[in-house]
């Protein structure tokens, strides 16, 4: 599902103004990001967790010359799925 179908269905569903339902989409993701970039986690309630994890730095493989390149360190973002989310999925 595209972000412009899921704006569909909400506006659909609740009547909401499209523009309004966008706002609130890119507000939810503007504030998941500060929250994710300070180490606070994003809880979806019926969807699941989001949180800041640290990836260790490590060692990789270039695909095309088979040569050993390093990976620096990061810190990536971590979706846990919500109980209710994987009890629909395998209903």
């Amino acid at each position: 599902m595209t972000k412009h179908e899921l704006i569909g269905c909400i506006t659909r569903e609740t009547g909401i103004s499209r523009d309004t339902v966008e706002h609130v989409l890119s507000s939810l993701s503007r504030q998941a990001q500060t929250a994710l970039y300070v180490g606070e986690e994003v809880i979806l309630p019926g969807i699941g967790r989001l949180s800041a994890a640290h990836r260790n730095a490590r060692m990789g493989r270039n695909m095309a010359t088979g040569e050993a390149v390093e990976i620096a360190a990061r810190r990536v973002a971590k979706f846990t799925p919500a109980k209710a989310l994987k009890s629909a999925i395998n209903a």
